[in-house]
């Protein structure tokens, strides 16, 4: 069977003022801060009333004057789509701001494997969670049988409700059926699943009765789905490291259409196990360096030898602004818009003119409405691979170089890569640089490639930057069995310093 071209996408957010408010209180909130960074968050309900945590406000898609930007889309009543609630599960920590401020002090959550004896493998780092409880979360019974990426996904997406302020009453009063859940993976229960073939090397008498259905990348949404009594849209998407942002897009896409009011959405990923390390390990795609792990992630320096692995979860509690408002929820960003696009060119490999990468840019610009000009900040993909790393800035220079103030930042040179779930831990970074007015460093950055601007990458320090649009990057691959491997592949079998990108 041939290859699959790797799935692109990503997204835009930014922060949500103006959607209800009258002239008068609009003004207030210029007088005060309103469309600055610094200034009070107000709960918007049915009439922006009350005050919350403090934090920023900003009109959406602000120009350097802030003035709002003009929508270029021509359906003008197409239902806006707004971020009340974050939750995570990451090396980094389970809470959005703690997951945050590490960030922004440029902590690395990468060290040694202790999961498992990983002595004899090349690469013996990742960006594992040490320590996880599922306590008060997910049900004990089902706890102990669940797959890892079950159990991020649900407590992540759980915390996501209560950050979003969904207690006992808001939701016996939510309409079920207009509520979904779609959290995908990119790997899905591998360690389920590697248990039952050891299981089955005894007898198939042995193996988890659970085997087939928590192997399944879908019975994450699924399980959460049925605790919560969410009768909406429930399915998972799979599309590799691209699935957060395939997820995300694909669940505002069903509020905008008015067929949902809430959905949680994001990608969860429990990967480091013998058989996820020893599959990248043979791929030749994870950095070996063990002696220092903290460096071991380090997005377009000259010295990257690969990314490391990372696991967790990130989910995105996504709601019409209108249905948000009347419940007076506290609303972090807005949704704006995304694209999906292929490369069409390498299962692995980005094309070398970075056209899909381009194009799903250009394309997430138009649906969102948004002029380039007004995109200032980057969460970039950017995974630690030799070419992954110079296409996609080459990319991000093609699109946004004329753009003095544009930021760019990798969060995976702090958490690795989560795979599936590193869109949706990177979607609640992007909302916090909005939120908090920081963005995080890049860390390990201290030989930068050459063909790469640094004016335009956060340094090894977090910075000042009034986000006015940040966009979010996650790229992808899928690899089919071949009997017969292509020249590109085979070349790369007998070359043992040869890296494939991610």
């Amino acid at each position: 069977m041939a290859g699959v071209a790797p799935p692109l996408c990503t997204w835009l957010v930014a922060a949500c003022l103006s959607a209800a408010c009258g002239d008068d209180e609009k003004e207030k909130l210029r007088k005060y801060g309103g469309g600055g960074l610094f200034g009070s968050r107000r709960r918007l309900g049915a009439r922006c009333r009350g005050r919350a945590r403090s934090g920023i406000t900003m009109a959406v898609a602000l120009h350097p004057k802030r003035g709002a930007v003009e929508s270029k889309k021509t359906d003008i009543k197409q239902r806006r789509v707004v971020v009340t609630g974050m939750g995570v599960v990451t090396p980094l920590g389970h809470d959005p701001d703690e997951f945050y401020n590490n960030l922004l002090k440029g902590v690395s959550g990468i060290s040694e494997i202790e999961a498992f004896d990983c002595s004899k493998y090349p690469t013996r780092i990742a960006g594992e969670i040490k320590s996880f409880s599922t306590d008060g979360w997910v049900a004990p019974k089902l706890a102990k049988r669940m797959d890892k990426f079950m159990l991020y996904l649900i407590t992540a997406g759980k915390k996501a409700l209560e950050n979003g302020r969904i207690t006992e009453e808001i939701m016996n009063e939510l309409e079920k059926t207009r509520c979904g859940v779609l959290v995908g993976s990119a790997m899905g229960g591998m360690k389920v699943f590697s248990d039952a073939i050891e299981a089955l090397r005894v007898s198939y008498k042995k193996m988890n009765p659970f085997c087939v259905p928590f192997a399944t990348t879908n019975m994450g949404s699924a399980i959460l789905a049925m605790d919560l009594g969410w009768m909406g849209p429930n399915y998972s998407i799979s599309t590799a490291c691209a699935t957060s942002n395939f997820c995300i897009l694909n669940a505002a896409n069903h509020i905008r259409r008015g067929e949902t009011d809430l959905m949680l959405c994001g990608g969860s990923d429990a990967p480091i196990i013998p058989i996820g390390l020893g599959g990248f390990v043979a791929c030749r795609a994870l950095s070996q360096r063990n002696s220092d792990p903290a460096k071991a992630s380090r997005p377009w320096d000259v010295d990257r030898d690969g990314f490391v692995m990372g696991e967790g979860a990130g989910v995105l509690l996504l709601e019409e602004l209108e249905h948000a408002k009347q419940r007076g929820a506290e609303i972090y960003a807005e949704f704006l818009g995304g694209s999906f696009t292929c490369d069409a060119y390498h299962m692995t490999e980005p094309h070398p003119e970075g056209k899909g990468v381009i194009l799903c840019i250009e394309n997430a610009l138009a649906d969102a409405g948004v002029a380039k000009e007004d995109i200032n900040y980057v969460n970039a993909h950017a995974t630690s691979t030799q070419m992954g790393d110079l296409k996609e800035f080459e990319a991000l220079s093609r699109c946004f170089g004329q753009n003095p103030q544009l930021r760019v930042n990798s969060t995976k040179s702090m958490t690795g890569h989560l795979l599936g779930a590193a869109g949706g831990i990177e979607a609640v970074a992007a909302i916090q640089a909005i939120r908090t007015g920081w963005v995080h460093p890049n860390i390990n950055l201290d030989n930068p490639e050459k063909n790469v601007d640094v004016s335009i990458l956060v340094g090894s320090q977090k910075e000042r930057c009034d986000v006015k649009v940040a966009l979010s990057n996650s790229f992808g691959f899928v690899v089919l069995c071949q009997m017969d491997p292509p020249k590109k592949v085979r070349e790369a079998d007998s070359e043992s310093e040869k890296k494939l990108t991610v």
